[in-house]
């Protein structure tokens, strides 16, 4: 079994907003493989697709961004997978919207969820994608801006990024990361 997690806040109000990128995620993959996302085990919306003969269960933590390492732990013990079999997605501004960067681990930087993650599993060695959302406006609050809901003249990088990523984690579940890294981390001309 993989696991999947897409972090992000929950509540309508922050649906939209830049720093649910990884919950938009996670509902692309549910919607693509034919299951729905419902909440109440391991403090999270979850679901359970069946590909290519094994079971992924999608996760979105009904815990807020900050806390969302408590969600990831109690799938991860609940369900006995272990960190190798790990995939988070979330958003990250120092990535431009309509890029995304794929990892095999690494430490958390300053992102709030991925902090409570790693420190809440005790290690930083499970696959990532991140979903760009930069840059970050010159005077621009960065925790604000993150609770903004993307703008119109985003959406389509947004979806390009999205599309993107799930076709990352697919490529992460047929365990070819190494090939998704050299596809996706790069930089689009300007």
């Amino acid at each position: 079994m993989w696991l999947v997690v897409g972090l992000g806040n929950p509540g309508e109000e922050y649906a939209a907003t830049r720093h649910n990128a990884g919950f938009m995620l996670v509902g692309r993959l549910a919607a693509a493989w034919g299951v729905e996302l419902r909440g109440r085990l391991f403090k999270a919306r979850t679901a359970v697709a069946r590909r290519d003969a094994e079971d992924v269960l999608l996760v979105a933590p009904k815990t807020f961004m900050n806390r969302s390492g408590v969600s990831v732990r109690e799938a991860l013990t609940g369900k006995g997978v272990a960190a190798d079999r790990l995939v988070v997605a979330y958003d990250d501004l120092a990535i431009p919207l309509g890029e995304i960067r794929v990892r095999k681990s690494g430490r958390p930087g300053t992102h709030k969820g991925m902090i409570s993650v790693v420190g809440t599993i005790g290690t930083d060695a499970f696959a990532r994608v991140r979903i760009g959302i930069g840059p970050l406006p010159a005077g621009r609050d960065a925790a604000e801006y993150v609770l903004e809901p993307f703008k119109r003249d985003e959406r389509p990088f947004l979806a390009k990024s999205l599309e993107d990523a799930a076709e990352a984690v697919e490529m992460i579940l047929d365990g070819r990361i190494d090939r998704a890294m050299t596809r996706f981390n790069h930089r689009i001309p300007a």
